[in-house]
């Protein structure tokens, strides 16, 4: 244990709670105010509800634990401290993010607006995290568990999971709903791809050294 909190560097903590700063922000003043739908474990969770009557609060937990567990297993501890410290960063900022009013309560009438805008917060915010070796969720610990062993980029690991979700999900939600859901995956992936192709010069940890 020790030697891994000598890996820890200020400056990818630093980036982290950054990363989860601007998610967090995102998924407040955007995402809960337009109702869009989402691909990835969340909308897992709302699937097996439908289909099969499982809450979300037990499959939600136990999808996200087996794939941080699966990182664990691929990726190391670091990646598990990082992890912890993003995922920690993200509850505290949306914490107090709840504390105030929503910025855009009406975002939901422009919903083409909100699904560019959000993917924009989200790609930003996970790819930040993402490139310096932390998943703010079980979503992103698949995908950078999934890029380790496959020859595909991160980007089309997200892209292709939220689209099997998405495309499930037309067995109870209209299609008119899953369009701009479909818009905010696309574009959100294509960002977090993009950002593991910046080089953040103060940026320290060995995830970074890799990319």
């Amino acid at each position: 244990m020790r030697s891994v909190l000598k890996e820890i560097k200020l400056s990818s903590v630093l980036l982290l709670l950054l990363g989860s700063a601007i998610l967090a922000f995102g998924l407040y003043n955007i995402h809960s105010m337009s109702n869009v739908t989402e691909g990835g474990i969340l909308g897992l969770t709302l699937l097996l509800e439908y289909w099969l009557g499982i809450s979300p609060s037990v499959s939600g937990f136990v999808l996200t634990v087996l794939c941080y567990f699966g990182g664990w297993k691929l990726l190391g501890r670091l990646f598990l401290v990082y992890s912890f410290i993003s995922s920690i960063g993200f509850s505290v900022f949306y914490r107090i993010f709840e504390q105030f009013e929503p910025l855009f309560p009406d975002i939901g009438e422009r919903p083409l607006f909100a699904a560019v805008v959000g993917a924009l917060f989200v790609g930003v915010s996970i790819g930040l995290c993402v490139r310096v070796g932390g998943a703010p969720t079980g979503d992103d610990a698949l995908a950078m568990s999934l890029e380790k062993v496959l020859p595909v980029d991160i980007q089309w690991i997200y892209l292709i999971s939220d689209l099997t979700v998405l495309a499930a999900s037309l067995t109870y939600i209209p299609g008119s709903k899953i369009v701009y859901s479909l818009l905010t995956v696309i574009l959100s992936g294509q960002v977090i791809g993009l950002m593991q192709k910046v080089r953040f010069p103060f940026c320290e940890s060995s995830f970074c050294a890799e990319k």
